[in-house]
């Protein structure tokens, strides 16, 4: 999922996808731990997916709200 296609979402969206990036890592260690994953590349992408959400939705509170402003 690219950044554009995050923007897109609404913000509850992010923090349910989110969640489930963040427990599909937890599920990539414990194969890995396990000798179970094979393409060990699905870390690195789970957490760049992580970081990209977790960068808009640090834009998204870090916007000035213009409601308000007159």
């Amino acid at each position: 999922m690219q950044a554009d296609e995050i923007r897109e979402l609404t913000t509850d969206e992010i923090v349910n996808r989110l969640e489930d990036a963040r427990e599909e890592l937890m599920r990539l260690r414990f194969q890995t731990a396990t000798g179970e994953l094979q393409d060990t590349n699905q870390l690195r992408i789970s957490r760049q997916l992580i970081a990209r959400l977790l960068t808009i939705l640090n834009e998204r509170s870090a916007e000035p709200d213009l409601e308000g402003e007159g």
